[in-house]
């Protein structure tokens, strides 16, 4: 069945390398928050969930990249992963992933696929 779409943000919200922005979601973890960021010119979306522990990524709301502006970092114990899929390149859960949300960027909008049953 195909998904539903949420919105998320205005797309102008969501800078390159810059501040992601938090929102609600459902997983098999129980209520949980994704993020979007943007990277390279496109939108991306992820459960606010590290590889190694899990606890939520940003350190402040929000501050999900590192000072470069070219890794996501996690705040707890600095694992640093690609934005462009979400794989962990250094720290504790090198080789794991970040679980990947479904969104689409349109209309001046950033939504989030919800998969139906």
């Amino acid at each position: 069945m195909a998904g539903s779409e949420r919105l998320i943000c205005a797309s102008d919200a969501v800078l390159e390398g810059g501040d992601g922005v938090r929102f609600p979601i459902e997983t098999a973890w129980g209520d949980r928050t994704g993020f979007v960021v943007r990277y390279r010119g496109q939108v991306r979306a992820y459960v606010n969930r590290c590889a190694h522990v899990p606890v939520e990524l940003d350190w402040q709301p929000g501050k999900f990249f590192d000072d470069s502006g070219l890794y996501l970092i996690c705040a707890t114990h600095g694992a640093l992963y690609d934005p462009a899929g979400g794989y962990c390149l250094a720290g504790p859960c090198r080789g794991g992933r970040l679980p990947q949300l479904e969104v689409v960027e349109r209309d001046g909008n950033v939504f989030l696929i919800e998969q139906g049953e």
